[in-house]
Parts: C-alpha cells; structure tokens; sequence
C-alpha cells in the first residue's frame, strides 16, 4: 500500500512516524516543498527574541533521521502542484523545475495554513515580512541583524503579533503596531482586553487600531506603513494580520470544503473523497460546545489529527472529539489565556449566554509573588452548561486553563463545574480558586 503525504510539518510528520511504526513495511512518501520539516513554529518569536541562538534550534527532528531511521521517503523542495482523485495520483515540481508523478492508495493532505498578505502596494518591497514558516523566521532573524533594525511596524495586532511584539522589544527595537479595527482584542472581554492593552503600551509600544494600511511604500531610506491618516515609519514592517488555510489544492481537485474555507473532514479526519484525508491546519474540526465545524488552527490538534489518520489508513479505527479552541499566549510578563466561546460566539450558535467578570488572585492572601488575574466566564441560560472562559493575569494563569478545557469536553455544567475539588496551597492560589469565584457568581445570573 502507498501512502503518500502532501506537508511534511506537524500533522504530516505525525502520520508517516505513526504509520511507520504500525506498519514498519508501509510504503510512505512525504512531499514537503520547503528544506524544513518538524520544526516548533510557535517558538519562533522567543527564537527571534535572543540573538545568539540559531533557529535551527527549533527543529525537533531532521530530514535524515525520518529517512535513515524510520524509512520514510521524505522529499524536500518537492511542490505538490496537482491532485487527480481519479488516477490516484499527484503531480509535483522539485526545485529544479522538474516534475513528477506519485500514485497513492492513501493520501493525507496536510499543507497547513498560509500567512495571509493584504493587496496593498508595497506589500513585496524588501524589508516586508512575514512569519509562519522557519524559512520566514530565519529571513526576518537575518534581516534584523544585517540592517540592525531599530523600528519595526507590525500591520495587526492578534496572537503572533504580540509576541513578535515582546520578542522585537527584547531586542531593543522600538514597535508600533497598526490595523483597520478599532478594537484592540476583539474577542476578549472588554475590561480584560484593556488590561492586555495597557501592559503592551507601558513597554513602549505604540498601538494604533482603527487605521486602514493603503500602501507601503519607501520613504528617506526607509519603509512608510502609509494610512489616511497616519505616516509610520521603520526598517522592518512585519505583515502578521492572521493566517489562512492552504487549501487551494484540496479545492481544485474537487474536495468539499467549510468554515474559512478549511477542508471538510469527518471524525477519522476522511475528506468528502475517497482514499483521501486531511489534517493540521488545513482541516476544519467539530467544536465541543456548539458540535458545528470550526475553524482553529492549533498545534496540538495538528499533530493528533495526523495520528488518527495514520490509525485509520492502518486499519484502526480511530475517531476524534472536537475542539474546545484553547489557546494561551505570553505578551510580555502578561499571560492570556481561553477556552470555548465567548458571548458573541455563543449567541451566534443560538445559545443564550450569560456571563461574569471577575478579579481575583493568583496565589494566597498575602503570599509573596501574588498579582490580580481576571476571569470571564459564560455559560448557558437554558442549559446550565458552561460555554467558555477567559483569562489574563502576570500569573497563574496558563495552567489554571486547563480545568475549564476539560470541563468542556466534559460537557459539565457551570453548577458541576463550581463544585470540582480542584488543589489548593498558598503558592499556588487561594481557597477559592479563581475558577471556582468566577463559577459561583455565574451561577447567580443562571
């Protein structure tokens, strides 16, 4: 049997490894376009942050140990240019221009998903970037050192922004940051956002939401980041407005597809097309609260989509819950943290949230090392269940966001959740975990 995968990163990988090792004959080629495969891509920015590490330091498993010790015929600079369900083939094009033909019994799809660049002049000048690939964070590392970059303008203001933001100023480089949308954080609870905000802007950053970017242009030996009202000027402009999922390919060759344009899976992540799966970033999911398709890229999903695949190509049944959509990223000495949905999420799934802010802390009364940590919670009026949480906080606050994840997954109610016998010591928090504060004035409103 042949089974060939297009994406030889985290769910890629993943599968041919898993595969291998069910069945150590299994015929598995991977086509990976780029010279890099099973790199961490969310450490990047702390990569970026330290000038003397190398970024190859980021790459968890080498080209040549998936070949040599695992078997895998793992082609690098080899593009995937074309998928024919019919012929079970696909066409590609080395970096040398030649092209060739793989035949499949099984294929997975797993092309992750493309840094998103808006259509505005100047987007391709030198000194325009992006960061999703390690490629793109050796470009932007190399950058910074050769033209000693002292001002960056990031155009956006989401999860890797911010910590290219913490990452840049690490450095000594000055930030200012730009986007089209007044809002700072628009999915977070307004308080907490203004919490975020104002950590962000007392580093030194400016921020300047609610500015449409016309073009790019250069500018005194310099890059403008030209608004209608505004003139912003650096030696780098980093592009980090959201990614998008590279699907073109799965579309062409007539793969139903859904939210954002992700391609459409089932629970054994099997495309609408026979003998072909797709997972990572590519893919869509079903989420937990609402059991509709979703889209959210995430690492860990990437990599254990890519294990259910090789399980079921393997002939083992394998099927996966949904997600809850739990994130947790550092900006500065603030941690942000959520799970689930917000209020607007909630209603637009047809659910009747209600919800609580509140202020708590991290550790103990009086224990040293203790901070405020905010927690937005929601549940439902007519089902009792809890919907999502939020949090941020300089401390305790990535850990704390696992007991509401599970309790998603759980479907626990908000009544159920408030009576978990969740740990309790000084260091660590108070009696009341801030969890269980926010759950119990919660269920007040329901």
């Amino acid at each position: 049997m042949k089974f060939v995968i297009i994406g030889g990163d985290a769910a890629g990988m993943s599968a041919a490894s898993r595969a291998k090792r069910h069945q150590p004959d299994l015929d598995v080629t991977v086509l990976e376009k780029t010279a890099d495969v099973s790199y961490s891509a969310c450490g990047m920015p702390y990569n970026i942050a330290d000038p003397d590490r190398s970024i190859e330091d980021l790459v968890v498993r080498r080209a040549e140990v998936f070949r040599e010790k695992q078997g895998i015929n793992l082609l690098t600079g080899m593009e995937a240019t074309a998928i024919d369900p019919e012929t079970r083939t696909v066409d590609t094009r080395d970096s040398e221009s030649q092209t060739r033909q793989f035949e499949y019994d099984n294929l997975l799809i797993a092309t992750g998903a493309a840094p998103i660049r808006p259509a505005v002049p100047g987007i391709d000048l030198p000194g325009v970037m992006v960061l999703k690939s390690l490629a793109h964070g050796r470009a932007i590392k190399h950058f910074i050192d050769q033209w000693d970059v002292k001002k960056t303008v990031i155009i956006g203001m989401g999860y890797i922004a911010l910590e290219m933001c913490e990452a840049l100023r690490e450095r000594g480089i000055d930030v200012d940051m730009v986007k089209p949308r007044e809002t700072f954080l628009p999915w977070m609870e307004d308080h907490m956002a203004e919490q975020v905000r104002t950590e962000v802007t007392s580093k030194g950053v400016g921020l300047y939401p609610g500015h449409a970017v016309e073009k790019i242009e250069k500018a005194n030996g310099r890059l403008a980041v030209v608004c209608p009202d505004l003139t912003l000027e650096a030696d780098l402009v980093l592009v980090a407005i959201g990614v998008a999922p590279a699907s073109g390919l799965a579309a062409v060759a007539g793969l139903q597809t859904s939210v954002a344009d992700a391609i459409a899976v089932d629970a054994r992540q099997r495309t609408s097309v026979k003998n072909i799966f797709a997972a990572g970033d590519c893919a869509d999911a079903f989420h937990v609260v609402t059991g509709q398709r979703t889209w959210i890229p995430l690492a860990l999903r990437a990599n254990r989509a890519g294990w259910a695949v090789a399980d079921n190509v393997c002939g083992i049944d394998r099927r996966l819950a949904g997600v809850a959509g739990s994130a947790v990223f550092k900006v500065f000495d603030f941690q942000v943290a959520r799970t689930g949905l917000n209020e607007a999420e909630a209603r637009e799934a047809g659910l009747e949230p209600a919800s609580v802010v509140i202020k708590s802390r991290s550790r103990a009364h009086a224990h040293p090392g203790a901070s405020d940590i905010w927690v937005h919670m929601v549940g439902d009026r007519g089902s009792g269940r809890l919907l999502g949480v939020q949090m941020v906080g300089h401390d305790g606050v990535a850990h704390r966001l696992h007991a509401p994840a599970v309790a998603l997954h759980a479907h626990m109610t908000v009544e159920q959740f408030s009576l978990s016998d969740l740990a309790y010591a000084p260091p660590f928090g108070p009696t009341w975990d801030p969890m269980l504060t926010a759950a119990n004035q919660l269920l007040k409103k329901l």
